[in-house]
């Protein structure tokens, strides 16, 4: 396994990588959600870095980048992640983004075709509204003495009830990762969900498409994912019985569908 490494982009923020696999395999990114870190792939880089040299990196804000203070973009996270490519001296890669990783893959799709080959976009949405529940979210995280009440919020948005009550390690190791999230870098990227809207764009999606719905995601519908489905032209549909986290709950499943996706 290889050891954490940094880019600094284009506004100064120091973006953490990691690459596991083999250097003459094809790279595929794993883009998380917000709250986590590159460690919510570690369930799945074992057996994607058989096939691929798989690439993990976290958001501004979350884990080891920086957290700049403000409001975050969606144009600046796409922007991030093509900063790191660059700087990689990659070209065309695979792209997997769950959540708001997910957010990021369609702005990939429609800004940067050129750089991506098959994109899968997992648990994830075009626009999530009112702004007003984002707004509140901020105002939370940026008041509360610490992350406890916001990491019970995530992990009962993510995972089923019996999973959570039952407090399985998966549950205990995303519980220590929430705690640790920098709360100036969870409210930017709150504000960038807030803000993003790719209804009508994602319909410029050229490059060959999976979507991977929950269906019973409470945080990104499966009704979302119908509609990208629908909007993105030839783009594939995969729903498992899922929550939000549908690479941690359903394992097999998840890497079945992304790996005959990218073969």
């Amino acid at each position: 396994m290889s050891e954490l490494n940094f880019v600094t982009v284009g506004d100064g923020t120091r973006i953490a990588y990691r690459f596991d696999g083999d250097a003459g395999k094809p790279v595929l990114v794993l883009s998380n959600s917000i709250a986590t870190t590159l460690h919510m792939w570690d369930g799945q880089v074992g057996e994607l870095s058989r096939h691929f040299r798989v690439l993990r990196y976290d958001f501004r804000g979350h884990g080891g980048s920086s957290a700049p203070v403000g409001a975050y973009s969606l144009d600046r996270l796409g922007r991030d992640v093509i900063e790191l490519i660059d700087a990689l001296g990659l070209g065309r890669v695979h792209f997997l983004g769950l959540s708001l990783g997910g957010f990021v893959g369609q702005w990939l799709g429609v800004h940067a075709p050129e750089r991506i080959d098959r994109l899968i976009l997992s648990n994830t949405s075009s626009h999530l509204s009112p702004a007003s529940y984002f707004d509140e979210r901020i105002a939370v995280v940026r008041q509360a003495p610490d992350m406890s009440e916001t990491a019970e919020v995530f992990l009962n948005n993510w995972f089923p009830a019996d999973m959570v009550a039952a407090n399985e390690p998966v549950i205990e190791e995303f519980r220590t990762m929430l705690l640790a999230i920098d709360r100036q870098g969870l409210a930017g990227l709150f504000a960038a969900v807030r803000d993003a809207d790719l209804r009508r764009t994602i319909a410029l999606i050229s490059r060959p498409t999976l979507v991977i719905a929950g269906e019973h995601d409470t945080v990104t519908a499966a009704s979302h994912s119908e509609l990208i489905a629908a909007a993105v032209p030839g783009a594939k549909l995969v729903v498992l019985p899922a929550v939000h986290l549908s690479n941690v709950e359903y394992q097999a499943e998840f890497m079945k569908a992304v790996l005959d996706f990218l073969h």
